[in-house]
């Protein structure tokens, strides 16, 4: 077998041995909990019920009475607070907030009622509490074992004191990794078990808490998303042309850019171009102006009643467009962004965002281009190659090598590129389809403009919730597929010579 065999062998035994690896590590882990309460001792076996009985029973008291405390805590947190609200998770609540006559005042009160989005937050949050301190339970079990076994062996335990200087120690690293890792659970994980949750209910502008009740709806909101027939026609004909419209948007807006800079790039850094620090300095300076003002200030400009309008009607070419079918006779005005012409829409969108984008991707392409590795250049130049070919042949290899995952990241990032849509169209753009105005969307709508607009302006949080799942799902998708194939070990090769 040559070498190009055992490579590609090679590439295919390596998932099944990370897989391997991977089962035999979770199968240890569960293991290691069933040795530890096998063979543990009775101080071990007594942990199973007060958690810091092992660590007292090895002379590490202090450490002993902070484990008990925070295994008391919890149950009285689960007592007092967490079981009252997950009695209520199953129906989010039976009591309506209503007015009700109080005897003893003689008055109207309002009455003692269920807030089913609190009901909702308090049940999530309380279950990932739960699963928290069940990790914290098991590794709190399998911890005295192992110091069991290190008394057993006759081998030095640590004190208290020693525990606190190792964590600034030989285990920093856990130190400086608890605080950004709850900031993931509190900002990432909590807010995305309420999306999820919330997809599966009835939370709309007519179910709004603490006013009315929710319900749950089981997959009833998926099926009006993904359907189009019957009365859910409207939302399931919008999220087609969307879901188009986003991946349509994100290509073109990512590499519309990362071309550019790099032909930018690569003219101001040519041999026969002068004043190259002004050029760079020019681009450069373009990206020091807030991107939102840019944006807010182009769109002005390109008003039905703007100044490039009113340039072009001066200057006759609305007529010429006219004549020539790109713009319709009944108009005064080119249709940019007004919603009168989706296609000139969406066209001026993709060209504003080239201006403001390409001189960030000319500057990533000049200090990529710096590094470019010139000997092959200069053999490439040796052997008659032109300069399209060094390009095609060497440069632009080089640049996806270095740029491979900056460029994945930019497509997922323009899947979700608020900014540029929003503020182009917002107050501007009126959707010309009733079907999409019916689903409160307009045609220039990415699925996250589109879920901003159903929160924000319509409160249709269910629907909204479904579309961010969606979401979720495809950038997941894609970031992993493609950091699967462009960052795989020994993939260098298939980008250079």
């Amino acid at each position: 077998m040559g070498k190009t065999g055992v490579k590609e062998a090679a590439r295919v035994k390596e998932p099944k041995k990370r897989k391997l690896l991977s089962e035999s590590a979770f199968i240890r882990y569960f293991r290691d909990i069933g040795t530890a309460v096998s063979k543990g001792d009775a101080a071990v076996k007594l942990s199973m019920i007060i958690m810091g009985a092992g660590y007292v029973a090895r002379k590490q008291v202090i450490k002993g009475i902070l484990v008990t405390l925070v295994e008391a805590l919890y149950i009285l947190l689960l007592v007092v607070w967490a079981i009252p609200n997950l009695s209520k998770f199953s129906t989010l609540g039976t009591v309506q907030l209503q007015m009700v006559f109080d005897p003893a005042t003689g008055k109207n009160v309002v009455n003692d009622y269920d807030n089913s989005f609190l009901i909702l937050i308090f049940s999530i949050v309380a279950l990932v509490l739960l699963a928290v301190f069940v990790l914290y339970y098991i590794h709190n079990l399998k911890a005295v074992y192992k110091i069991q076994l290190r008394a057993e062996q006759g081998r030095h335990i640590n004190t208290f004191k020693e525990d606190l200087k190792s964590m600034v120690g030989d285990k920093f690293h856990i130190t400086l990794l608890t605080l950004p890792s709850l900031g993931v659970i509190l900002m990432n994980v909590l807010p995305l078990f309420v999306l999820v949750a919330i997809a599966f209910t009835n939370y709309d502008q007519q179910h709004m808490p603490p006013n009315a009740l929710l319900d749950w709806v089981g997959f009833d909101n998926f099926k009006t998303l993904f359907s189009r027939g019957g009365l859910t026609v409207s939302f399931g004909y919008a999220f087609g042309k969307i879901v188009s419209w986003t991946f349509l948007w994100a290509f073109l807006a990512t590499f519309t850019c990362f071309i550019g800079g790099i032909l930018l790039a690569q003219l101001i850094n040519s041999q026969g171009v002068k004043f190259k620090k002004m050029w760079r300095t020019l681009f450069i300076v373009t990206i020091a102006v807030p991107q939102f003002v840019t944006l807010l200030l182009v769109r002005n400009f390109f008003r039905e009643d703007g100044i490039v309008n009113t340039l072009a009607a001066n200057s006759g070419l609305i007529d010429f467009l006219k004549n020539i079918g790109l713009v319709k006779s009944s108009m005064n005005a080119i249709p940019f962004l007004s919603g009168r012409s989706v296609g000139w829409a969406k066209f001026m969108i993709v060209m504003i965002n080239i201006w403001v984008g390409v001189p960030y991707q000319m500057l990533i392409a000049t200090g990529v281009l710096m590094n470019a590795p010139q000997d092959q250049v200069e053999s490439a130049r040796i052997d008659g190659a032109n300069k399209w070919q060094i390009f095609w042949k060497i440069t632009m290899p080089y640049i996806l090598v270095v740029q491979g995952p900056a460029l994945i990241t930019d497509f997922v990032r323009n899947i979700n590129n608020f900014n540029v849509i929003y503020l182009l169209t917002q107050d501007l753009y009126t959707t010309q389809d009733m079907a999409m105005a019916n689903s409160n969307a307009k045609e220039v709508d990415l699925l996250v403009t589109w879920l901003f607009r159903l929160t924000n302006e319509y409160y249709n949080y269910k629907m909204a919730s479904v579309i961010g799942i969606i979401v979720f799902l495809i950038c997941v998708a894609f970031t992993l597929v493609s950091y699967a194939r462009m960052m795989r070990g020994g993939r260098e090769e298939d980008y250079q010579l």
